[in-house]
């Protein structure tokens, strides 16, 4: 049978992939533009938001700043050695589309990834032109340096989607990505993140690409059924007769584009302690923008408490980048074997 051995989450913001001060900054301008940040339920525009918040301007010095990118890029070099260490034979990786291979066509809660592999393909030139202010550098970070086909495990997607099925979950099965924004049906950033600054470009560890619709309404499921999906995920697994090490992975998060250090540093507890009703009960109106990534967190955090795993490690950092308090926070946590 196969064995859930442990697994880590991170987040994969744009600022883990640049250094501040400056491209931080850049990245700030975004922001600046936005109309609609999201922030405890309610939308501002910049000038909105920075009304009705206090003054994070202690926390957008250079010295702030380069701190937070040392501590985060620490955590990220351990979470590679983690990973190394653990000799996994197969990673389930649990991440959110932001519209680059799922469309307003098909936008499916739940789905599953079941072809022999999948291309993870470098940006051209008209890509990153389209890109907003300070995105495209960082977005470098998330692709390699050349057309790589990394491996699925195909008969551990297919029985994937065959035992949520029969849990009651209706899982989506793809076999073949849709073209999506780029037109190429490659692997989108929230996997790609975790192979080049995590496992390693040239990794060759096969994974299972699991999407959820954290971001696109009507569909994003709710915390409750998020961590349920993650519970029959865990049996799923533990289910597979074949004798296979499998890692856990949560990619995103945590809060932005406007940094809620109260949700965060809530729902890390609540990750420790294992406190399985706060993590279903987070309300939808919390888990929006970038925020909505904690779902895929959820879910991870469900099939690890079904395979008896227990948080480990964890460092946070909230990576302000403007006076208003928005960036995006870092999280990043390792589960154990319990």
């Amino acid at each position: 049978m196969a064995h859930i051995v442990g697994g880590f989450g991170s987040s994969h913001g744009p600022q883990l992939k640049v250094p501040p001060p400056e491209e931080w900054h850049e990245r700030g301008k975004a922001d600046h533009q936005n109309k609609a940040l999201w922030y405890q339920g309610k939308t501002y525009d910049y000038e909105a938001l920075k009304a009705a918040r206090e003054d994070f301007s202690h926390e957008i010095t250079d010295e702030a700043m380069q701190r937070r990118w040392d501590v985060t890029q620490k955590a990220l070099d351990d979470l590679g050695r983690y990973a190394a260490a653990q000799e996994y034979d197969v990673l389930v990786i649990v991440s959110s589309d932001h519209k680059e291979i799922f469309g307003d066509e098909l936008l499916p809660p739940f789905a599953v990834y079941w072809g022999d592999s999948v291309d993870h393909i470098p940006f051209d030139e008209d890509h990153l032109a389209s890109m907003s202010p300070g995105l495209a550098k960082a977005a470098l970070g998330d692709v390699p340096d050349r057309l790589i086909t990394r491996p699925v495990d195909a008969d551990l997607a297919s029985h994937l989607i065959d035992s949520t099925l029969e849990q009651g979950f209706d899982t989506a099965a793809s076999k073949e990505l849709p073209p999506g924004r780029y037109k190429n049906s490659g692997i989108p950033h929230g996997w790609g993140f975790i192979y080049q600054r995590i496992l390693g470009q040239e990794s060759t560890i096969p994974f299972v690409p699991i999407f959820i619709n954290t971001f696109w309404e009507p569909t994003p499921p709710s915390a409750a059924r998020s961590y349920d999906f993650g519970v029959a995920l865990g049996k799923a697994i533990q289910s597979y007769p074949k004798d296979v090490r499998v890692g856990l992975v949560a990619s995103g998060g945590l809060s932005h584009f406007v940094v809620d250090e109260e949700l965060d540093r809530a729902f890390i507890k609540a990750l420790e302690e294992h406190d399985v009703d706060y993590l279903r009960s987070i309300p939808a109106s919390l888990m929006t923008a970038g925020t909505s990534e904690l779902r895929n967190w959820i879910a991870v955090a469900g099939a690890a408490n079904a395979a008896g795993l227990k948080v480990d490690t964890v460092v946070y950092e909230p990576g302000y980048r403007t006076e208003a308090g928005s960036g995006n926070a870092f999280g990043f946590v390792t589960w154990t074997n319990a």
